[in-house]
């Protein structure tokens, strides 16, 4: 992942240092294990921990410039810590073993990790939209489907129903955590043939992994269903982000994003106060829901195994983890630092002089006996009328000859107080979101 988007968090799990420190520990694990079956002894086990070299980046170039031998970077990765070691106790390190117990074991492990970091970020970022809409409960604001001014809602239900659904991706991350959770060490296509099953049963226990069958390697479903939860969350992010950035825009201008002191918002433009963060948010869903697609190509392997998922899970679980991290932190900043401008939401409210309200009168008229059909062709043309002639529907509906229906009925229906206490309903629901 490039320095941009980098968190510390995801990086101190992903990064080579971080990978390989892993990579040894499990290493570490299995000789204890032999030792703790009486295979290898004691004196090996302590030997081989005590004698380990610290991972650093010296080290991991060592490994590097290794692999340019070896063309394989677990073998040269197993050759230079049993070099350092230096010690016959390290024959024991990488016994029984195939590559990919080590590497899906550790990705396992890393994914685990990653997956608390993020949502450990996203419970706050619930935290504090529910805030946001509880703040805003009250504040009254036109809703719109197909872009066009549709009833009145209030922003405080709009954010109300973002932070349930950012609680079901937290849902669905949960529930990838658990399902790559998991670890294997049963040799080379998966059967015991070289490793007693209470080596892999130990390593588990000290990773809080649970074993599970498998082939040479662990099935992909599970990383396929981690990125999904990622490419969901991403989904959810974009989604919000997008209604910012409409909210934003100058001719409705009923949100915008924070400015800091100095921030320029074009380099040409010094008038431009721009949705970049939300425009952020968008772009960078885009690459996490296409890494969602190359997990799901990962699932289908050769027999029980080959490489081909591999080379792009380098490159795919790491930036989804990091990207999910970073983008849930940067809404976060954004909902904090967000401006809403009650005012410009009421004048957009108003704008259309009661039009908003044309369901509710419709409904006073067939409440006063008045057939469905001719209730609705009134209130159509008293609309056309109205936003024609730049009066508003309340006038137009009282002077229209068939409307025989009391003043307070129809002053009844153009009361936004209807819209807040059902939208109000939503907000309430926040109180079924468990921590």
């Amino acid at each position: 992942m490039i320095d941009r988007y980098k968190t510390p968090e995801i990086d101190a799990i992903f990064s080579d240092v971080a990978k390989f420190s892993r990579y040894l520990e499990i290493e570490l694990l299995v000789v204890d294990a032999l030792a703790k079956m009486g295979v290898a002894s004691s004196n090996d086990a302590s030997s081989c921990r005590s004698k380990a070299p610290v991972v650093d980046v010296a080290l991991v170039q060592a490994i590097g410039e290794r692999e340019l031998v070896t063309n394989h970077d677990v073998a040269a990765f197993v050759d230079v810590i049993q070099a350092r070691i230096a010690d016959p106790s390290a024959k024991w390190i990488h016994y029984g073993l195939t590559s990919s117990d080590v590497v899906d074991t550790a990705w396992c492990w890393m994914m685990r990790d990653a997956a608390d970091v993020i949502i450990t970020e996203l419970s706050l970022l619930i935290q504090d939209a529910s805030a946001l809409a509880r703040r805003h409960k009250d504040t009254v604001m036109i809703g719109r489907t197909h872009g066009i001014h549709a009833e009145p809602t209030t922003f405080g239900a709009k954010v109300a129903l973002w932070a349930m659904q950012l609680d079901r991706d937290r849902i669905r991350l949960r529930d990838a955590r658990e399902m790559i959770a998991v670890c294997k060490l049963s040799g080379a296509v998966g059967t015991y043939s070289n490793i007693s099953p209470d080596v892999e049963r130990h390593v588990g226990a000290a990773l809080q992994l649970k074993p599970v069958p498998a082939t040479q390697v662990v099935s992909r479903d599970r990383h396929a269903q981690f990125l999904w939860a990622c490419s969901s969350l991403a989904s959810t992010i974009e989604m919000i982000a997008v209604e910012l950035r409409h909210l934003q825009r100058t001719e409705v201008n009923e949100v915008r994003e924070g400015f800091r002191a100095g921030q320029k918002g074009s380099s040409a433009m010094p008038h431009k106060r721009n949705p970049i963060s939300a425009e952020t948010l968008t772009g960078l869903s885009r690459v996490v829901k296409a890494n969602a697609g190359v997990g799901a190509d990962n699932v289908a392997l050769w027999h029980e195994r080959d490489i081909s998922h591999s080379s792009a899970e380098r490159i795919v679980i790491p930036d989804s983890s990091t990207l999910s991290h970073y983008m849930v932190r940067r809404l976060r900043s954004l909902l904090n630092s967000l401006e809403v401008d009650t005012e410009s939401m009421k004048r957009n409210l108003d704008s259309t002089r009661g039009l908003v309200f044309s369901q509710a009168v419709l409904l006073a008229l067939v409440d006063q006996g008045m057939n469905r059909d001719d209730a609705y062709r009134v209130v159509q043309e008293a609309s056309k009328r109205s936003w024609e002639k730049g009066t508003s529907l309340r006038d137009e509906i009282l002077a229209d000859p068939l409307v025989k229906v009391p003043v307070a009925v129809i002053d009844s229906a153009f009361d936004v107080r209807r819209a807040i206490d059902g939208a109000q309903l939503i907000v309430n629901a926040l109180d079924t979101i468990q921590s």
